[in-house]
C-alpha cells in the first residue's frame, strides 16, 4: 500500500525537478533539457503517476489519488504540446503560448482546490505539493504574458515540491531502518488507513467522480479562454488538452464501472465523446481550410440521452443530476450553431460548465475525505421515495452483482445501448461524397459506436454474459470499419466488391447472434435483428445498389429499439423492479441452464449466502462450493437422496468413488477409540489441509449419520477424509454436518477453477453454486493411503498440491511425538 504512494509523490517531485531545471535554463540560448525530450519525460512519468493513483485507488480512496491522476493528465497534455513545440508544429509566434494557456489555466485551479482540500481534511504534505504546482503553473500563466516576471518564479514553486518529495522520502527512510519507530509528520501511511475506506460499491461515493469532473473543466477551459480571448483562436494546439482530457475520462469511465457507480460511468463516457469531437474539429482545417459541420439530429438525439441520465442521476445525486443537464444545453446550443465549437454560443454554455465543474470537483473531493459532509440532496430524494411502493432505488453491496455470481464492474449495458442510439443517428447524416471529413460523423460512430461499445462488451464479458458481449463487441468492429470507411474518405465515389464480403461475413455472425438471442429475451432479439437491416443497408451501399431512404428507416428503426433497450437497463440499474422489462425468451430448451427455477448463484462473502446453501443441503440439495484447491460438488451425509443425485450427476467411475469432509475432529470425537492413536495425531497434525486421508472403513462411520449414504462414499474397505483449510467451506459444514464431496466436474474432466465453470460443466443437475471467484489454486488435493500407517507405512494416491516430502515431514514429526 506504501508502495504506490512512494511512487506516487516521488513521481511528481522528480517531474518538478525536471520542469524546475528547464526554467532555471530557459533564459539560456540553448535550453539544457530540449522540448522534445522533455515532452517524453513528462509523458513517461505521467504513466507512472496514473499508475500509482489507478493502483491505491483500487484499495482506498485518498487525495493523493486525485492528485496522482491531475498531475497525470496535466503532465500528459503539457508533455505532447512540447513534442509538438519541439518538432516545428507550434512554430508561428504566439503559437506556443496559446496552446499552453488553457491547461495551465485550468490545472491551476484544480490544483487550487486539491490544496484547499488536503489543509481542510487534514493532508499537510499533499496540500502543500498541490499548492506548490498550482503556484508554479500560475507564474507560467503570467510568464507568458508578462516578460518582467523571470522564470526563475516558476522554478521555485517546483523546487518546493522537490524539497517535499525530499522530506517525504527522507521520512518513509527513516520508518523502514526503524521498523516504524521513527516516522516524520506527514509521512507514516499507517496512521492514515483507518479513515481511508473503500469506497464505491455499496453505494457510497465514487472515488473517481472528482478527477472525472475535473476533467470537464479541462475541455471547457480550452473554449472558455478563445471567448474571453485569452488565446487568439482555437488551433491544433489545443488538441492535446482535450484528447488527454477525453482518455483519462474513458479510463474514468472504465473506474467508475470498478466502483460500481453505472451512472456516473455512463456519464463520463457520454462526455468523453464530446472532447475527441471537439479535438477533431480543430484537426479538420489542417487538411480543409473551411470548418466542419455538424448533423442537427444526431446531437438533438444526444441532448436527449443526456436529460434521461440526469433524470436517473438526480435519484443518485439531485446535484449531479442538475450538473449534468448543463450538458443537454451544450448539446443543444452545438445543434443550433452551424459552426459548431467555433461559435460563441457554444463556448459560453462550456464557461459555465467551466464554472459549475469547478464547484462540483471541490464538492466531490471534499465529500470523499471530509466526516462532515456537504449535502448533495441524496438524503432528500431517498426520504421521498421511500414512501412510494412503485418506485424503490437498488441499494446495497450487491447491487451490481451478476447472475453469474462474481465481477469486479458494474453492468456496462446502459452505455452500450446508448452507442448503438449515438452511433445509428450519427449515420442520418448526408455528407458530401467529395469532401467525406467535412461532416462530423466519425467522432460519434468510431468513438460512441466503436470505443465505448466495444468497453461495453469487454465489462459484459467479465461479468459471464458471453452472447451479449460477443454482440457488443462485432457491433463495434462493424461501426468502427464502416464509419472510418464511408465518412473517412477510405471508399471515396466508389464501392468495393471486397468490403460487401467482409459485410457478408459480419452478417453471417450476427444472424447466429440473431439465432441466439431467441433464448435470450424479446428485446435482445429485436435489437440484434434490427441491426441486421443496418448491415444490409452496409452492404447495399458497398455494391452501390442502396434505395434512397432505406438507410434512413434502418438507422431509425435500430436507435429506437436501441434506446428502448437504453430505457430498460436504466431502469433495471435504479429500481428494484424494473418498469420497462427486456422481455421473456422467445424460445425455450430443456436442458442446461433453463427450467421452472434457476440454479442460484450466492456471493461467498455474505455469511447469508452460506446459511441458504446450508439449508438447501439440509433439504436433500446439491451445491457447488470453493474450497481450498478447486471446487467441489457437495452433498449432506444424512441425506441418502442428495448423495445418490450427487453420485449420478457427476457419473461418478467407480474407481473414483467419493469422499467425506468434516469441519473439526470434535465431529469425531465420540468414535476416537476406534482409531489407532498414530492415525489420529497424524489426522490432527495435518488438518486442515488439502490432504485427503484414505482410512480404514469401521464402525466409526456410523457416529457421522450417513445410513444408507454410506453405500456412496468410499469403497468398502476404505474411505477418503479430510478437514478444508477453508473458512468458509468449515462454516458450512458447522451449519449442515458432515458432507459428502466430489469434484465439480464430470469424470475424465479437468478440475473445476471457477465458480461459472461448475453450472456450466454440470448445469441444472446442481441446485445451487456458492461463488468466490477463481479458486486459489488450479491443482486438487493430496490423497494419502494411511490404511496401513500403523506398520509405519503410508503411500500416495495422488500427489496434487501438497508435496510428497511435506507429508513424509508431518507422519516423520507424529512418530517421534
Amino acid at each position: 500500500e506504501s508502495l504506490h504512494s512512494c511512487i506516487g509523490l516521488l513521481g511528481i517531485s522528480a517531474g518538478s525537478l525536471l520542469l524546475a531545471v528547464h526554467f532555471y535554463s530557459s533564459p539560456r540560448a540553448a535550453p539544457l533539457i530540449p522540448s522534445t525530450a522533455l515532452g517524453v519525460l513528462l509523458l513517461i512519468l505521467s504513466a507512472l503517476l496514473a499508475y500509482s493513483g489507478i493502483r491505491r485507488s483500487l484499495r482506498n480512496a485518498s487525495l493523493l489519488v486525485s492528485l496522482c491522476l491531475t498531475l497525470s493528465a496535466f503532465w500528459c497534455g503539457y508533455g505532447v504540446i512540447l513534442i509538438l513545440a519541439g518538432q516545428g508544429v507550434l512554430a508561428a509566434p504566439g503559437d506556443f503560448r496559446d496552446a499552453l494557456v488553457p491547461g495551465l489555466a485550468t490545472f491551476t485551479l484544480a490544483l487550487l482546490l486539491v490544496a484547499v482540500v488536503g489543509f481542510l481534511c487534514g493532508e499537510p504534505v499533499l496540500a502543500l505539493v498541490a499548492a506548490a504546482v498550482s503556484l508554479a503553473s500560475a507564474h507560467e500563466v503570467a510568464l507568458h504574458y508578462s516578460s518582467s516576471l523571470g522564470p526563475s518564479a516558476v522554478a521555485c514553486g517546483h523546487l518546493v515540491v522537490c524539497l517535499v518529495g525530499a522530506y517525504f522520502a527522507l521520512g518513509r527512510i527513516l520508518y523502514f531502518l526503524t521498523k516504524g519507530k521513527v516516522a516524520l509528520s506527514g509521512t507514516d501511511l499507517a496512521k492514515r488507513k483507518g479513515p481511508e475506506q473503500s469506497r464505491g460499491g455499496g453505494g457510497g461515493p465514487n472515488p473517481f467522480a472528482a478527477f472525472g469532473v475535473l476533467l470537464n473543466m479541462l475541455s471547457a477551459g480550452v473554449f472558455c479562454c478563445r471567448l474571453l480571448g485569452v488565446t487568439s483562436a482555437l488551433a491544433v494546439g489545443h488538441v492535446p488538452w482535450l484528447w488527454a482530457a477525453g482518455t483519462y475520462q474513458l479510463g474514468t469511465c472504465v473506474l467508475s464501472y470498478r466502483a460500481m457507480d453505472v451512472l456516473t460511468a455512463t456519464a463520463f463516457g457520454f462526455t468523453s465523446i464530446l472532447k475527441f469531437a471537439g479535438g477533431y474539429c480543430l484537426l479538420y482545417p489542417l487538411w480543409q481550410p473551411e470548418e466542419p459541420s455538424f448533423p442537427t439530429p444526431f446531437l438533438v438525439v444526444f441532448s436527449i440521452l443526456f436529460a434521461v441520465l440526469a433524470l436517473f442521476l438526480s435519484l443518485q445525486s439531485p446535484l449531479d443530476g442538475l450538473y449534468l443537464l448543463l450538458f443537454v444545453a451544450y448539446c443543444i446550443a452545438l445543434a443550433c450553431s452551424p459552426r459548431g465549437f467555433f461559435e460563441g454560443g457554444p463556448q459560453g454554455v462550456a464557461g459555465a460548465i467551466f464554472v459549475a465543474s469547478a464547484l462540483m470537483t471541490l464538492i466531490h473531493l471534499y465529500n470523499a475525505r471530509a466526516s462532515a459532509k456537504i449535502p448533495t440532496g441524496r438524503a432528500a430524494v431517498k426520504a421521498l421515495l421511500a414512501r412510494s411502493s412503485f418506485l424503490k432505488l437498488r441499494e446495497g453491496p450487491d447491487l451490481h452483482s451478476p447472475y453469474l455470481g462474481y465481477s469486479k464492474y458494474a453492468d456496462a449495458e446502459v452505455l452500450a445501448y446508448a452507442c448503438s442510439v449515438l452511433a445509428s443517428f450519427a449515420l442520418t447524416a448526408t455528407g458530401d461524397p467529395q469532401a467525406p471529413l467535412g461532416t462530423v460523423v466519425i467522432p460519434w460512430v468510431v468513438v460512441a459506436g466503436g470505443i465505448l461499445k466495444f468497453l461495453g462488451g469487454s465489462v459484459a464479458f467479465s461479468r459471464g454474459k458471453t452472447l451479449e458481449s460477443s454482440a457488443f463487441i462485432l457491433y463495434a468492429v462493424m461501426w468502427t470499419i464502416w464509419g472510418l470507411t464511408r465518412y473517412g474518405g477510405l471508399s471515396g465515389t466508389a464501392r468495393s466488391f471486397h468490403a460487401a464480403v467482409g459485410i457478408v461475413a459480419f452478417m453471417l455472425f450476427n444472424g447466429f447472434i440473431v439465432f441466439c438471442s431467441l433464448f435470450l429475451s424479446t428485446a435482445w432479439f429485436f435489437y440484434s435483428l434490427t441491426f441486421m437491416l443496418i448491415a444490409v443497408g452496409f452492404l447495399l451501399d458497398a455494391i452501390h445498389a442502396l434505395p434512397a431512404g432505406y438507410d434512413l428507416a434502418a438507422t431509425l428503426i435500430f436507435g429506437l429499439v436501441s434506446f428502448y433497450c437504453f430505457l430498460s437497463a436504466l431502469s433495471s440499474s435504479t429500481f428494484e423492479a424494473s418498469c420497462l422489462p427486456m422481455g421473456r425468451p422467445i424460445l425455450r430448451l430443456s436442458g442446461v441452464g433453463v427450467g421452472t427455477s434457476k440454479c442460484l448463484h450466492l456471493p461467498a462473502r455474505k455469511a447469508s449466502s452460506v446459511k441458504r446453501i446450508a439449508d438447501i443441503l439440509r433439504n436433500g440439495g446439491t451445491c457447488g462450493v470453493p474450497t481450498d484447491t478447486v471446487y467441489v460438488l457437495v452433498a449432506a451425509c444424512n441425506r441418502p437422496d442428495a448423495v445418490e443425485k450427487a453420485h449420478r450427476s457427476k457419473r461418478q467411475a467407480q474407481d473414483r468413488p467419493m469422499s467425506l469432509w468434516i469441519s473439526s475432529l470434535k465431529q469425531l470425537e465420540p468414535a476416537k477409540h476406534l482409531f489407532s492413536p498414530l492415525l489420529w495425531d497424524f489426522m490432527e497434525a495435518a488438518w486442515p489441509s488439502p490432504i485427503s486421508l484414505v482410512i480404514p472403513r469401521g464402525e466409526w462411520v456410523d457416529f457421522l449419520g450417513m445410513k444408507d449414504s454410506a453405500k456412496y462414499v468410499g469403497t468398502p474397505q476404505s474411505v477418503a477424509i479430510r478437514i478444508p483449510d477453508c473458512s468458509v467451506t468449515t462454516h458450512l459444514i458447522d451449519l449442515v454436518g458432515p458432507i459428502v464431496v466430489t469434484s465439480a466436474n464430470p469424470t475424465g474432466e479437468a478440475d473445476t477453477t471457477h465458480h461459472n465453470q461448475v453450472y456450466a460443466k454440470l448445469g441444472d443437475k446442481v441446485d445451487a453454486v456458492l461463488c468466490g471467484g477463481p479458486s486459489p489454486e488450479n491443482i486438487a488435493s493430496t490423497v494419502v493411503d494411511c490404511t496401513k500407517i500403523d506398520s509405519g507405512n503410508i503411500g500416495f494416491f495422488r500427489v496434487g498440491i501438497i508435496p510428497k516430502s511435506q507429508v513424509l515431514q508431518i507422519l516423520e514429526q507424529v512418530q517421534k511425538k
